[in-house]
């Protein structure tokens, strides 16, 4: 079947669409480079042409609070009224565990914002909400850099790999819709500030840690409850250690 990935040129939508392509599915991975822009509406409705599924995974160019709530707002809005008029049977939004428990994240907002338009807009659908990616380990322990010291949380932390991402969005996808949210983990679940010593220590970082308690995660305090699952969840199979050997055989 045809399915069309918006944002299918990032990260995640390279790893989906190269699992689908094995599968025999026709895959379209749509982005702004690629003239479908959802946020104008341009290329929406060529590219949703004889579609089945679409699995959204766009993300806002600007990470302003007020940008990023504008952007999930018009861009899910004009996406779910193109699927309406295409005929698409099954909307897939690739989402975050936890979105409505820090409200001073000013990311997080946009995304609780995306999830009601897709609830409310009258087309099947799947939510997959996912926890940190260990990709992004680097760019937490820099964002909480100051002078060389990391502060960050001891709050609860469980972040999934990339490649297990890519495989429950895909699983998403060709499975019947599910008309709610489905939670995605890694397998390990310990303080944050662990994590990222491990990474750190792993890279050869020499920046020092400082678990602190009132550390921001982007704009809100991380307790033991934030970031992670609360109920039940599918969880990856790549644990942080096999991730980073894996990473770096390939960086070899």
């Amino acid at each position: 079947m045809k399915i069309v990935i918006i944002g299918g040129t990032g990260l995640i939508g390279t790893k989906v669409a190269a699992l689908l392509r094995d599968q025999g599915h026709d895959v379209l991975q749509s982005a702004p480079s690629t003239g479908v822009n959802t946020l104008t509406g341009e290329g929406l409705a060529g590219a949703l042409a004889g579609a089945e599924v679409v699995i959204d995974l766009a993300n806002s160019p600007s990470f302003a609070p007020a940008d990023v709530l504008s952007f999930f707002q018009q861009s899910t809005s004009n996406l779910i009224e193109a699927e309406k008029a295409a005929g698409i049977r099954h909307h897939v939004a690739l989402s975050i565990v936890g979105i409505e428990r820090s409200p001073d994240n000013g990311y997080f907002p946009g995304k609780v914002a995306q999830e009601a338009v897709v609830k409310k807009g009258g087309v099947p659908y799947t939510i997959v909400r996912s926890t940190q990616f260990m990709e992004f380990l680097g760019g937490i322990a820099d964002a909480g850099t100051v002078d060389m010291i990391v502060h960050v949380s001891p709050g609860a932390f469980q972040p999934i790999a990339a490649d297990d991402v890519a495989g429950f969005v895909a699983d998403a996808a060709t499975g019947a819709p599910a008309n709610q949210t489905i939670e995605i983990a890694g397998p390990d679940k310990k303080p944050m500030s662990d994590f990222l010593k491990g990474y750190l220590s792993a890279v050869q970082d020499e920046r020092t840690v400082v678990v602190d308690k009132e550390a921001r995660y982007f704009g809100s305090v991380v307790d033991d409850q934030s970031l992670v699952p609360l109920g039940t969840a599918k969880l990856g199979n790549l644990d942080v250690k096999t991730w980073f050997a894996r990473r770096s055989q390939a960086a070899a």
